[in-house]
């Protein structure tokens, strides 16, 4: 077992990373003095899946679990749906001391993370990423909300999961395009962090692709860790956290502009990163040669590149991007790359420019 630890005094945690951790997940929660009533919830596909051994699980440790099941994909991150959670935990009289567990993707863990932030003002959550984007990126760090309908995450939370349980044996029931949109995340913490990381996944690549435990358990790891040490030390995103948004404030908003499920968030970003590192290049000297290779490697792990906007579009998609959280006086903010591996945040890119980079997504 891999165990990653992040540091944050009196709400540190671990990330534990192993096959097989969804059927011993009582015990892991036995450590945390947890007691009582727990939730699981989970969405209809990862609760397929998984709830009967989570609940199994949680039963034999001595716990009593309520299984709490929402609608797939990303129209479940709603107000309307963190209602119909707390109306469950308000029927089952769940106290501070019971506890949330998230079992699933990233919707299901910004989602439950939310709910036990907010319910009785705060009790204990477990997160169980089942997709390879929330084992290496939004279970870790805290992020927890919901979209409204102008825009993605704008109400949340941070509020630190006590434990997060990553089971590789999850990833085998993973569709392709899912596991494809993760690899996102995980070649973002190569830009930003580690030139040694993304030279790895250039090289090994096929063998990830085909969910090789060996080669995939030691990436995971690399990217918990990389999120864990910039957590530490901005835990609410005041500096050097914004490094985690490289491509996500073009990204946010083409999930926001194209309608949320029609591209996967990977997807969206992945199109975003590229743009990043083409207005890289512009602004701050980024390399063509690191340009191209950092769009190739999205190309190989069968991820989209570019967009074509129409001009309904192109306007939905800037007045999304004005919405996002990073917006400072007005001005849209980016993360940009001056080398893989090391990045700068808060960068003013005009608007003309960004237009620009799109404008060739259209003839390229």
């Amino acid at each position: 077992m891999r165990t990653v630890s992040v540091q944050l005094g009196r709400r540190s945690y671990s990330v534990k990373i192993a096959p097989g951790l969804l059927g011993q997940m009582g015990r892991h929660c036995k450590r945390l003095k947890a007691a009582g009533r727990c939730a699981i919830i989970t969405d209809a596909n990862a609760g397929r899946y998984f709830a009967r051994t989570a609940f199994q699980a949680l039963a034999h440790a001595g716990f009593s679990p309520v299984l709490i099941r929402v609608p797939a994909g990303e129209t479940s991150k709603s107000l309307r749906t963190v209602q119909t959670c707390y109306d469950r935990l308000a029927e089952h009289r769940f106290e501070r001391n019971s506890f949330v567990v998230a079992l699933g993707g990233g919707v299901v863990g910004d989602l439950a993370g939310f709910v036990a932030a907010t319910y009785l003002r705060g009790i204990p959550f477990v997160q169980v990423p089942t997709t390879l984007l929330a084992q290496v990126d939004s279970s870790v760090g805290g992020k927890t909300g919901v979209n409204l309908r102008a825009g993605k995450n704008l109400v949340g939370a941070f509020y630190q999961p006590r434990l997060v349980l990553c089971d590789l044996d999850t990833l085998r029931t993973l569709p392709e395009r899912e596991f494809r949109a993760g690899l996102a995340e995980v070649i973002k913490y190569g830009i930003i962090r580690d030139a040694e990381l993304f030279a790895r996944l250039e090289r090994d690549l096929g063998k990830i692709l085909q969910r090789e435990e060996r080669v995939l358990a030691p990436v995971i790891a690399r990217c918990c860790e990389i999120k864990a040490e910039v957590v530490s030390r901005d835990e609410t995103e005041g500096g050097v956290r914004a490094i985690l948004n490289f491509g996500h404030t073009l990204g946010h908003a083409i999930e926001n502009s194209s309608g949320y499920g029609k591209l996967l968030h990977g997807e969206a970003i992945s199109i975003g990163q590229v743009a990043a590192a083409r207005l890289s290049q512009k602004l701050l000297g980024l390399s063509g040669r690191e340009v191209e290779r950092i769009e190739r490697l999205f190309r190989r792990a069968g991820l989209p590149t570019r967009i074509r906007l129409n001009p309904a579009r192109r306007k939905r998609l800037f007045a999304a991007m004005r919405l996002d959280k990073k917006v400072r006086a007005g001005e849209i903010r980016f993360v940009l790359a001056e080398a893989l591996g090391r990045v700068r945040w808060g960068q003013a890119v005009p608007r003309a420019l960004v237009e620009k980079v799109l404008a060739a997504d259209e003839h390229g």
